[in-house]
This record gives C-alpha cells, structure tokens and sequence, in this order.
C-alpha cells in the first residue's frame, strides 16, 4: 500500500523518533513500562504506515460489502439503515415482560429481545423442583403457549424482529413463536429474528446446557432444516462470543472460540446433507463489546474477515450473503460496577461507539443499575438513549467503517486475526471443537484469562474506576431497584396448573410419544414439537422426554 522508499524514511523517522523519546524517559517517565490492550495484545507507543507494510489492500480490507468483508457486510452501512436496537429484556411473568416491550417499542426500540429465566433456560416447568426460588428472577418464566401468548401479547409478530436468548430449549420456544404467528394469521415465512441456539459455547462458558453434545448438535442441524424450508427469515444460530468473553476470555479467543464453534456447526449442517450455501444465509453471530476501544473496534474488523475466509475457502460458499458474518453486539456485563453504578452510563457509551464503528448489526446497552438488579424503567431508558445518541448524534453513522487506514486499527486488526488463526488450527489439531470441548482446552485457556485479568484488577495494574481507585461514600438508601415478587413463583405455578387441567391432555400425550419416536429415530424433531406446543404441552413435558431419550450432559471438571 506504500512507497518503499518512503517507508524506509518512515522507519528511519521513527528510529529516531524512538531514541528521542527514550532520553526524555529518564525525566518524563511513563506510566508503566509496559502497555497491552486489554486482552493482552502489546500496544506500541506510536504506529505507522510501517505496521502496514504487509497489507494488501484488495486482499485483506477491500470495499464494504465486498469479500474479505473487513469493512462491514452492506456496502452503505448506517448510511442506509441504523442497527437494530434491540434492548434485551424479560422478567417475572409474561404480562410483566409485555409490559416492558410494548413501553420499549414506544421509546424506539426496532427489535425485541427476550431475557428468560434460569428453569426455562434448563427445560423445567415452574412447578419443579429445580425451579424453586428462580422462577421469573434473571428472565420471564416461560412454561407453554399460553404464556407465549400474553408475552407477546398486541406485538404484530411480523412488523418486530424478536431475538430469544434460549440454547438448549431452542427448537421448543421456536416451536411456540411459530404457533403463535399461526395463531394470530401470520405465515412462518414472514416471521424475521433470531434463537441463541447455541450450545456449545454453553458448555464452555455458561452452562444453561441440557442434552450431552451429540444430540443437541442434531437439534440445531434440525432446526436449520426446518427453518431453511419453513422460516427463511429467521437466523436460526446466534453463535455466541459474548458469553466466552463474559467467562474472561481475552478478546483473540473471544473471535477464535467463537468462529471455531461456527465451524463445528456448519460441518455438522454439511454432514447431515444440507447445504451451505443455503442455511449459511441464516447464520448469525453475538459478540460482546468490552472498554478497550481501539481493540473491540479492531476485533469486529477481523472476526469477519476470518469468518468470510473459513466460508469461502475451508466450506467452499460462493453464495456472497452466506460467506458474510452479520453480528449482534451487547455492551459486556462483566464491566458494570455496583460501586458508583452512574459511571456505567460512560461505560456503556463507549462500548456502543465500539460496536459502531466496528459495523454491528443489532445492539443491546446496558442498563447503569445491571450490577445491582434487574434494570428499572428509567435505566433502561437512558441506556437505549445511549444508542440513539450515538446513531443520531455523533456523526460516525455517516461514514461507512470510519476507522479503515488507522495505523493503529489495522495493526490490531491484523494481530486479532492472527491470533485467532492460531488458537483455530490448534482446535483443528485436537479433532475440531467437540474434541477441545471434551478435554477443556478453551475452558482452560478461558480459565486462565480470567485469572490474569482479576490479578491485574487486584494488584491495581488495570484501574476499574470506582472500584479500584477512585472510590467514594456512597448512600444506597434512596436508589430505586426492581425487584422480583417472590408471589411470581407461585403465581406462575397456579396458571400453569390451571392451564395443564384445561387442555386436552390425551393429545399431549399422544404429541410427547411422537416426539420420543421421532427423537429415536432421524427424522426432524421440529415439525413433532410444534405439534405439541400447539396442543400446550410445555417446555418441561417435552425436555423431560428428551432428556428420557438423550439423556443429560455431566460438566468435566477443569481445574
């Protein structure tokens, strides 16, 4: 991209430069010796077109919407339509969590995003044993159809873009969405949005799994199926670093965990029959946005750049909208502080520019009081403000990847992709991502970089504002939280008692012995289960057979 000859005059320039400032150290000292992003990745103290020398401009950055898709999936960016603003969102019981999205949609929000309860998230009804003391505590309390009818309840499904974080559940609250669209007169091929759906970053990172690896691949490969010929709006995999990051990751293994498992679910698509160049159309990823600027920036750059990569040149996709990776970002959770929970309004404004300027498709913020509590009305207003002020008012939405030909950008860049390069062929090396899962190579990598990061917080290496430095007296005796009824619970276990007396429990019955038969067998589960959420059998009834069937994973212990 440069001049040779004037590169050597930059690096001579910089030489000198360099020395220059080493004399001026012994006076003017630093403030450390060393700096890293916040992943670790060394930072220089000055960057320049010298860092670049290696970049080939057609081949590793290109044009928006162009291959390598380095500078973003859509040739015009926000010059043509924002992000989604999707504010995620779900708790207590269904009329609750509809409340909650009917007053979003009228403050802006473009895309619903549903937040469901820890029983709903594992396949238990909220009459359940496990279930007690959780139900509708970190989500909405889900148990059938019915509640998938009040909770979605004046919406027009085919007017909003719903996203479900649900993973091992998935194809069941599909299944009810589905029904629901049905129910109402609207086709499943006019429903747009996204299920998590991803379970193998559960197995890493969060651990709301169910089945052991090998069925629930099958299920994701089924609803792939099914979607592809049924629900071809729908992004039937959200496939997820967000919660690898959540876990400690550093923002390298956040990309290559993350593309690896995309790799493991495209093969499994492939081995069963189906084709990329289709269901790779409806792939979609979820990525966290950290406080380290320039690295998230540079991170989203070069998370779709391999992704382009792995598609075209590992899988063989000529189809351009299956080789691109459309990404959903939300603003990391792991950074919110209870201490001087206001500062997380500047927190989260950062992380939102982040995920800007690195070419987000959809984005939650934060709430200010998320370290505290589930957020009230007021914070959750402030934090969707948060992403219209930056659309509306920054002018960054007016430039498409505003950042491309920033030494510093691009250097980063490059060494993301780099990195994650080498963490994807050691998965490779170890059998792929199933393998590496079974014998807690990323947990252990993740492990080890969450322990780093909290030594450096303790230590007083990394300053956290207001909880490491900084702090102040503060009193909590006037600060308004949402708190959770504790009659929620038993509250939703009397509807759903209600309910289970009032349907025809013969057809249950007979709809859960298809779904045993058919998960015997390899049929498609999918078209089986929306048979029984449309007679109300729940979530808990049709995890329980399949947990008859497939049987439960049992987490190996990574020490």
């Amino acid at each position: 991209m440069f001049d040779k000859k004037q590169l050597e005059e930059v690096k001579a320039g910089k030489e000198k430069y360099g020395a220059a400032v080493e004399k001026s150290l012994v006076k003017n000292p630093e403030r450390r010796e060393k700096f890293t992003t916040i992943g670790g990745i060394p930072v220089e103290r000055l960057y320049t077109p010298a860092d670049n020398e290696d970049i080939d401009y057609a081949k590793d950055l290109g044009f928006p919407g162009e291959y390598p898709y380095t500078r973003g999936v859509q040739p015009t960016m926000y010059r043509g339509r924002f992000w989604t603003m999707r504010q995620y969102a779900g708790f207590a019981t269904a009329e609750a969590s509809n409340e909650r999205y009917r007053y979003l949609l009228s403050q802006g929000t473009t895309g619903l995003s549903v937040a469901f309860d820890l029983p709903t998230q594992i396949g238990y009804d909220s009459d359940h044993a496990m279930a007690q003391g959780e139900v509708g505590k970190v989500g909405v309390a889900i148990d059938s159809l019915a509640d998938i009818e009040i909770l979605f309840g004046s919406i027009p499904l085919d007017k909003v873009t719903t996203s479900m974080t649900i993973n091992s559940p998935a194809a069941i609250l599909l299944a009810m969405y589905i029904a629901l669209a049905e129910k109402t007169g609207i086709n499943p091929d006019a429903l747009g949005g996204t299920i998590q759906n991803d379970i193998l970053k559960e197995y890493i990172a969060r651990g709301t799994y169910i089945f052991p690896p090998k069925p629930s691949m099958r299920i994701i490969t089924d609803i792939f199926e099914f979607c592809s010929n049924n629900v071809p709006k729908w992004n039937t995999i959200s496939i997820s670093g967000y919660h690898i990051r959540e876990a400690g990751s550093t923002a390298i293994q956040e990309v290559a965990f993350t593309l690896a498992d995309g790799v493991a679910y495209v093969q499994a698509a492939i081995d069963k029959g189906q084709d990329p160049n289709v269901f790779g159309r409806r792939l979609s990823f979820f990525f966290n946005s950290h406080n380290d600027f320039i690295e998230e920036v540079s991170k989203f750059r070069a998370a779709r750049k391999v992704w382009g990569r792995i598609m075209k040149e590992r899988f063989g996709v000529t189809d351009k909208s299956a080789q691109m990776l459309r990404f959903h970002t939300q603003t990391a959770g792991s950074t919110l502080t209870a201490q001087q929970p206001e500062n997380n309004i500047v927190r989260v404004a950062i992380q939102t520019m982040a995920a800007a300027m690195g070419g987000t498709q959809s984005l939650h913020t934060n709430s200010l009081d998320e370290a505290l509590a589930l957020p009230t009305d007021k914070s959750v207003r402030i934090a969707l403000r948060t992403q219209q002020i930056v659309a509306y008012e920054s002018g960054i939405t007016n430039i498409v990847d505003p950042f491309a030909g920033s030494y510093a950008v691009e250097a980063i860049t490059k060494r993301i992709e780099e990195g994650a390069w080498e963490y994807i062929k050691k998965i490779d090396d170890l059998g792929g991502m199933l393998t590496a899962i079974e014998r807690g190579y990323p947990q252990q990598q993740i492990q080890d970089a969450a322990y780093e990061f909290q030594r450096s917080v303790e230590s007083g290496a990394q300053t956290v504002v207001g909880l490491n430095k900084f702090h102040v007296e503060e009193d909590d005796s006037s600060r308004q939280l949402l708190r959770v009824d504790p009659s929620v619970g038993e509250n939703q276990v009397k509807k759903l008692s209600k309910m289970k007396a009032g349907r025809d429990n013969v057809r249950v019955k007979a709809t859960l012995d298809d779904i045993r038969k058919v998960a015997e067998s390899s049929d498609n589960l999918m078209p089986k289960i929306l048979d029984a959420v449309r007679v109300y059998a729940t979530e808990g009834e049709i995890c329980g057979v399949l947990r008859e069937v497939f049987g439960e994973y049992k987490e190996n212990v990574v020490l």
